[in-house]
């Protein structure tokens, strides 16, 4: 494994410290007219997701962290837990709601999904950066009433809800981006 430096960090770093892995977000390398120089970074807990804002000395030495994606397929959920196939070896793995995290809420029965591990522990899925499902229930739009900017409430194939444009009726199928969880697009 390498070892990093705190003058070595970039965005999208992954190290350990005290004990958990950590992303860079955003990173700055600052040098004083006085004293010596330091990195100011905002760091990204992988497992639990938090963020905190944390100054380093250059000099500082992290172990690397090797996060591990694996494709995998969603095929379905029975009670409490979500069952993927490794694409590869066909092999099932089934994970619980807190290993998926909020990604849950866009998956869809067939989707490919990349599996996030670290040192065998799953602690996430990614899904698709976007995703197509179809509308199950919406209110009616109404004629003359296509261009405004306020939304309506729909629910999705899935059982997600989202704010969708007004023109968009049961039946159609919608892009959303999973990053932001709004509507892109109808197809």
């Amino acid at each position: 494994m390498a070892v990093y430096t705190a003058g070595d960090f970039r965005n999208g770093t992954t190290f350990e410290m005290e004990g958990n892995v950590y992303r860079v977000v955003e990173f700055q390398h600052v040098k004083p007219g006085k004293g010596s120089a330091f990195v100011r970074t905002k760091i990204k807990n992988v497992i639990t997701g938090s963020v905190l804002e944390k100054t380093f000395n250059p000099s500082e030495k992290f172990q690397s962290a090797e996060i591990e994606k694996r494709e995998m397929q969603y095929l379905y959920a029975d009670g409490d837990l979500y069952y993927f196939m490794d694409n590869e070896t066909y092999e099932q793995m089934p994970l619980n709601k807190e290993q998926i995290g909020e990604s849950l809420k866009y998956l869809k029965e067939n989707m490919n999904v990349k599996i996030l591990s670290y040192k065998g522990n799953v602690f996430s899925i990614e899904p698709p950066m976007f995703i197509e499902l179809a509308v199950t229930y919406t209110e009616p739009g109404f004629a003359g009433n296509t261009a405004t900017t306020s939304g309506k409430p729909a629910t999705l194939e899935n059982g997600l809800e989202i704010n969708v444009p007004m023109f968009i009726n049961i039946g159609d199928v919608i892009k959303i981006d999973t990053r932001t969880g709004e509507y892109l697009e109808r197809i």
